[in-house]
C-alpha cells in the first residue's frame, strides 16, 4: 500500500490535484532588497489587497503584497493568474512596477548592528528578550573565563516538494488544500488572516494532502497562501500556487542565522560557574512569530546537560533585508547545543583538559532546574559514561581526530495530540492531528495497532484528515511524532477495545473488524521531555567521505527501528552540510542580492555523501503512554558539534563559524 503510494509515484501531492476551471497563480516579486514602490500597473496587488497575512498586532508585520516599499529580494508585490501555469508565469512580465532603489540593504547581523536604522526604528533591533538573572563578573567565583562569538549561517529547508496550496471557494465554503505540518495550526492562521475579507471560521476547511518533506518550513503561514485564498473568493474559481525552487531560495523562511557572543566562567579544575552573553537572530525584514520560537529555544536551552548555577542571556531580534526567519529542523535547539558545546571545547583547550573530562566535571547527575528556567528530570551523567565506554572513547581520542557532543534533546510533547479511529468495512482508519511529511507514521501506526488490537497490519490505513473530520489537532515537529502520536493512538485503541467489550461482552479482533466503531481522543500533555543524547565523530578533512558518525541515543521504547534510522541518517546528511558547505549567501554591497541561485549553490549534500554510521539505541522508558522518546532533532544537534570539533583538533584552528568559511584548509575537498 505505502510502497505503491510513495515509491511507485501514486501519492497525491498538491501539484497532482486538479479542479475544473482552476487558475494558476504566479507571483511578481521584488528584484530589490530595499526600494520604494512609486507605481504598479497590472496584477492583483496592494491597491486591492491591503491586509497583512499574519494579522499580528505589530507595526512591523509583513503585508500580503508590498505596500509602498519592498524590504527583501523576492517579496511578493503582485499576483497574476491564468488557466495555464506557463501562461501565468509569462504574465509576470506584463506587470509594470516602478521602483526607486535605496541601496542601503542590510544583509547580516553584523551589518545591522553597525548600520543606521533601515525601517524607521531607533536601531535595527526589533525587540529584546531576557532570561536568567543578571550578575556581574565579581558575583561569580572563577579562575578563568573564555569569550567567543559563534556564528551559525542561514540555511533553507529545501524539501523535495516546495510550498504549495490550492484555495477553492465554493458554495460559501473556502476549501484549502495545503502542503503542511499541521492543518489545524494553519487553520488558526487562516481564520485570523481571512477575517479581514469577511470569511469566518465556520466557512474554512483545511485539507491535508501528501507532503513531500517539510523540516519546519510547512508549519508556518505565508503571504502567498492568503493571496491564493483571496483570489479564489474574488474570481470564484480554484486557485493553485506551487513555489518554484528560485522562489524558495529567495522568499521562503530561512532557518538558523544566529550570532552568540558568550562568556563562560570556570574554576581551574574545569567546573563552570557562570554563563552570560547576547544572542542575535537574523529576523529578516518583518516581525515573524517563528523567530520568537527559534530565539526562545536558543536562550532557554543554552546550559544544556550541565549544572551551571548562574546564567543570564539577552536575545535580540535583528532586522535585515532578507526573507523572514523560520523553523528549520530543531528551530533553535541545535543552535543552543552548538553554541554551548563550542564554548565548552574552548574552555577545555584553555585549561588543557580532555574534552570528555571537562564535560564529566559539569554534567547533570541529578534532576536540575536551570537558571534559564527549564527543568531537566533526567540526569545526563549515566548516558554520557555509557556512551564513552561503548564507543571506546579513551582509545579513539588518542588519534586526535575525534569530536564529541553531549546535549539535551527537547521534545515538543506539549500540548499533546489528537487521534480518531474509524472502523468500517474491515479497515481501521487512523487520523492524526499531526500531519505526515516523511516520518513514516504509517509504520508505527500499523505496528502499534497490531500489538494493541491483535489485528493484521493490512487492516490498518493511515488517512489524511481535514479540519472537519478531525476538529482539533496540534502538528508534527519537534521530535514529537513517536512520543505523542504513538501515545494518543494507544489510548484511542483502548477506547475501541472497550467499545467492543461493552457491545459483545468480550474483545475479539473479528468483532471489531466486522462492525463499525468511531473513537476520538485528545491526549493532553503540559510538559516537554528533555533527553540526554551523545554523538561522536571521526573525520579526515582531506578525504571526502571519511566521516564516521557514532550515535548513542536514548529512545525510551523503540516503536519502529526503520523510522528511527531514517531520521538519524537523513538528519546526519543535513547536519554535515551545515558544517561544511550549506548556507544562503547575500551580497554586502547595499544591494542585498541573493548570491545563492539554485539548490546546488546552497550546498545541499546528496545521498552519495552519506557517512559511515555506528548507532547504539538504548531504551529507558519515558513517562508517556507508549514509553517512547523522540529522535529527529538529535542528529541536527549533536553531529555539527562533534564534526566541528573533529576538524578543529586536526587543523588546530578554532571553528566558530558555520559553515566553515576556510576552504583553503581543506585542500579543495569542499
Amino acid at each position: 500500500m505505502y510502497l505503491d503510494r510513495f515509491v511507485n509515484g501514486k501519492g497525491q501531492y498538491i501539484d497532482d490535484l486538479k479542479f475544473p476551471g482552476m487558475l494558476y497563480m504566479s507571483v511578481v516579486r521584488s528584484p530589490y532588497a530595499h526600494a520604494k514602490i512609486k507605481k504598479i500597473n497590472g496584477g492583483l496587488n496592494a491597491s486591492e489587497v491591503k491586509g497583512f497575512y499574519n494579522m499580528k498586532d505589530n507595526d512591523n508585520a509583513e503585508p500580503i503584497f508590498a505596500i509602498n516599499e519592498v524590504r527583501y529580494v523576492g517579496q511578493p508585490v503582485a499576483a497574476v493568474f491564468s488557466e495555464n501555469r506557463y501562461e501565468s508565469e509569462d504574465l509576470i512580465s506584463s506587470v509594470e512596477v516602478d521602483y526607486e532603489p535605496l541601496n542601503d540593504a542590510v544583509t547580516s547581523i553584523e551589518m545591522a548592528l553597525k548600520s543606521k536604522p533601515i525601517f524607521g526604528l531607533k536601531n535595527n533591533i526589533l525587540s529584546t528578550d531576557e532570561t536568567g538573572k543578571t550578575f556581574d563578573e565579581g558575583d561569580v567565583e572563577h579562575d578563568v573565563k573564555v569569550t567567543d562569538s559563534i556564528d551559525i549561517g542561514r540555511v533553507l529547508a529545501n524539501p523535495m516538494e516546495t510550498r504549495g496550496i490550492i484555495a477553492d471557494y465554493r458554495n460559501g465554503i473556502l476549501h484549502i488544500y495545503v502542503s503542511s505540518q499541521s492543518i489545524h495550526r494553519l487553520k488558526n492562521y487562516f481564520v485570523k488572516s481571512l477575517k479581514q475579507f469577511g470569511i469566518s471560521e465556520n466557512n474554512i476547511v483545511v485539507h491535508h494532502v501528501d507532503t513531500g518533506g517539510a523540516f519546519g518550513l510547512k508549519a508556518a503561514m505565508y503571504p502567498e497562501y492568503i493571496a491564493a485564498c483571496y483570489a479564489s473568493i474574488r474570481y470564484k474559481k480554484p486557485v493553485k500556487w506551487i513555489e518554484t525552487r528560485t522562489e524558495h531560495i529567495n522568499s521562503a523562511h530561512g532557518g538558523r542565522g544566529i550570532r552568540a557572543d558568550i562568556t563562560l566562567y570556570a574554576k581551574k579544575d574545569g567546573k563552570i560557574t557562570g554563563l552570560k552573553g547576547d544572542v542575535y537572530i537574523d529576523n529578516g525584514a518583518y516581525y515573524v512569530d517563528t523567530a520568537s520560537d527559534d530565539l526562545g529555544n536558543v536562550i532557554h536551552l543554552m546550559t544544556g546537560p550541565y549544572k551551571i548555577e548562574k546564567a543570564h542571556l539577552y536575545g535580540h531580534y535583528v532586522l535585515t533585508n532578507k526573507s523572514l526567519n523560520g523553523w528549520y529542523r530543531g528551530a533553535g535547539k541545535p543552535e543552543a547545543g552548538i553554541v554551548m558545546e563550542r564554548m565548552v571545547d574552548l574552555l577545555a583547550d584553555k585549561l588543557n583538559m580532555d574534552m570528555a573530562e571537562i564535560r564529566m566535571k559539569n554534567v547533570i547527575d541529578a534532576p536540575f532546574k536551570s537558571p534559564l528556567g527549564l527543568e531537566f528530570k533526567t540526569p545526563a551523567k549515566t548516558l554520557f559514561e555509557n556512551a564513552l565506554k561503548y564507543f571506546d572513547y579513551e582509545k579513539k581520542v588518542k588519534e586526535k581526530n575525534v569530536g564529541i557532543a553531549l546535549f539535551m534533546l527537547d521534545q515538543d510533547a506539549a500540548p499533546g495530540e489528537t487521534c480518531r479511529l474509524i472502523v468500517k468495512n474491515g479497515i481501521i482508519h487512523v487520523y492524526f492531528g499531526g500531519d505526515v511529511h516523511g516520518q513514516g507514521h504509517e509504520l508505527f501506526a500499523r505496528s502499534i495497532l497490531k500489538e494493541a488490537l491483535a489485528v493484521d497490519e493490512n487492516n490498518v490505513t493511515l488517512e489524511l484528515p481535514d479540519t472537519e473530520i478531525l476538529k482539533e489537532g496540534v502538528g508534527t515537529w519537534g521530535s514529537r511524532s513517536a512520543i505523542i502520536h504513538g501515545s494518543v493512538l494507544l489510548k484511542t485503541a483502548e477506547l475501541l477495545k472497550n467499545d467492543v467489550i461493552k457491545k459483545f461482552g468480550k474483545y475479539d479482533k473479528d468483532l471489531l473488524l466486522n462492525n463499525e466503531f468511531d473513537e476520538y481522543y485528545y491526549y493532553k500533555v503540559d510538559y516537554n521531555e528533555y533527553t540526554p543524547n551523545f554523538n561522536m565523530v571521526i573525520s579526515d578533512p582531506y578525504v571526502p567521505g571519511s566521516i564516521k558518525i557514532y550515535s548513542y541515543y536514548d529512545m525510551g521504547k523503540i516503536l519502529n527501528e526503520k523510522n528511527i534510522m531514517g531520521q538519524i541518517e537523513g538528519g546526519a546528511i543535513q547536519a554535515i552540510s551545515e558544517v561544511l558547505c550549506e548556507t544562503i549567501r547575500y551580497s554586502d554591497d547595499g544591494n542585498g542580492q541573493v548570491l545563492t541561485t539554485n539548490i546546488a549553490d546552497a550546498g545541499v549534500l546528496t545521498a552519495d555523501k552519506m557517512p559511515e554510521f555506528h548507532t547504539k539505541l538504548v531504551e529507558t522508558p519515558s513517562e508517556f503512554i507508549d514509553k517512547a522518546k523522540g529522535v529527529a532533532e538529535s542528529p541536527s544537534t549533536g553531529i555539527p558539534i562533534a564534526l566541528a570539533r573533529s576538524i578543529e583538533v586536526q587543523l588546530n584552528t578554532r571553528i566558530n563559524k558555520f559553515p566553515i568559511d576556510k576552504p583553503e584548509l581543506f585542500n579543495g575537498v569542499l
